[in-house]
């Protein structure tokens, strides 16, 4: 980590003064949309997108929740020849209202299985199996976790070292009434769903965002939120007590991050100043906001908030991320949204350049007017022609069919 005396120094410096002005000077000169290629249009309600590399070849695959189709799939990467292909995909189960498909290695096999998450009705969490380890081959066999069954409407699922055992442990949270954090300890046998045990971490409202990370470097991992609802609404973190506190009915300490007085969603982890420190942005709703929770020392405790508001005739604030979309060295931001009906554009990034003292951003179409809400955002070349490329999902425009898809960076 860098020095404290840095964070006052180049790039921060100039970033803080113009952060709170004019940050947006040259929204007039948007660009064209990206070109949009489809990886599946076959079902409704396409909701988030995760990769890991399940078939271990080298190239990151992709699990979604279709939540209007009540269904959990897989797809294969088909590498950069096939890429603006439709990707193969498998059906892993019928899971109603899915709200969302995460990779979590359960059984600590070295292999992927895939975790549903089930709000609305179903209010259950689904575990999804390969058969023969082999991700890309029917059939799948799904179980239901049998104590998350109507524990509360589940929304969002990961995978942490929470009591220091071989294999990491499923981490979970959910939304409305009777809503938590909490993780599952397995019995002796992590393949045995019956013995597994739910516990409680901290009471939520509507969990966004989810990620797993060591807040206070002291070498475990924490957990960092965004929860839009509720009494715990904003951007927080809950600190790991360390494996010797770590018990059946312990909450972890809630840390806050701010955000409390905005219906916060979803968060991306970034040094965005390139001070030697990980930030945190987050996106809001109404106001919708760009919160830049600048990190001020190791603990995580201490942060300075800068604001700045969407460019016009863009949606509701959705999700961000964080990468060099037009290689010039510089991390740039790349946002999402939700009620994007047209002509409001649903996804676009920002870059910035110097002018003068300070810097001037500049906001970049991706997909124009098409789509209306459009869901997390991962940046990987595809193509491999060596620039980001943007994958995603869009739930509502079923007349235009986006589904799940990735936009070709045009910048090489």
């Amino acid at each position: 980590m860098c020095c404290e005396n840095k964070h006052l120094s180049g790039i921060f410096f100039i970033l803080i003064t113009l952060f709170t002005e004019n940050v947006f000077a040259d929204d007039s000169l948007r660009g064209k949309p990206w070109v949009y290629h489809a990886i599946d249009q076959s079902s409704r309600g396409a909701d988030g997108v995760k990769l890991t590399d399940a078939d271990q070849d080298g190239l990151p695959d992709i699990a979604t929740g279709w939540e209007e189709g009540n269904l959990t799939r897989i797809y294969r990467n088909p590498g950069p020849a096939k890429v603006k292909e439709l990707w193969p995909k498998i059906t892993v189960g019928k899971t109603p209202q899915v709200e969302d498909a995460a990779w979590i290695d359960l059984d600590h096999d070295g292999r992927q299985e895939v975790i549903s998450c089930c709000e609305g009705k179903s209010q259950t969490i689904f575990v999804h199996w390969a058969s023969n380890n082999q991700p890309f081959k029917k059939p799948w066999q799904q179980e239901v976790l049998p104590a998350s069954r109507k524990k509360m409407m589940w929304m969002f699922a990961t995978s942490a070292q929470i009591d220091n055992k071989p294999g990491l442990e499923l981490v979970a949270a959910g939304k409305g009434k009777g809503a938590q954090i909490g993780w599952y300890q397995a019995g002796k046998n992590p393949r045995d769903l019956s013995g597994y045990h739910w516990r409680p971490l901290s009471p939520a409202g509507w969990i966004m965002s989810f990620i797993v990370l060591d807040m206070d470097g002291d070498g475990d991992v924490d957990l960092l939120t965004t929860d839009r609802k509720g009494k715990m609404r904003g951007c927080r973190w809950l600190e790991n007590p360390g494996v010797l506190n770590v018990s059946k009915s312990s909450k972890w300490k809630n840390h806050w991050v701010g955000g409390k007085d905005r219906e916060v969603m979803f968060a991306h982890v970034a040094d965005l100043d390139q001070d030697g420190w990980k930030d945190i942005l987050v996106v809001t709703r109404i106001p919708d906001e760009l919160l830049w929770f600048r990190r001020l020392d190791q603990s995580g405790r201490k942060w300075k908030k800068i604001a700045f508001p969407f460019p016009v005739n863009t949606g509701h604030g959705k999700a961000v991320t964080v990468g060099d979309i037009n290689l010039d060295g510089q991390p740039d931001v790349v946002i999402s949204c939700g009620k994007a009906d047209p002509p409001k554009s649903g996804m676009f990034w920002m870059s910035y350049s110097k002018s003068g003292t300070g810097l001037k951003w500049t906001t970049h179409e991706i997909s124009g007017p098409r789509g209306i809400k459009y869901d997390r955002i991962e940046l990987l070349d595809l193509d491999e022609d060596g620039d980001l490329d943007v994958i995603s999902c869009e739930e509502r425009d079923q007349k235009k069919g986006l589904g799940v898809f990735w936009y070709e960076n045009p910048t090489k």
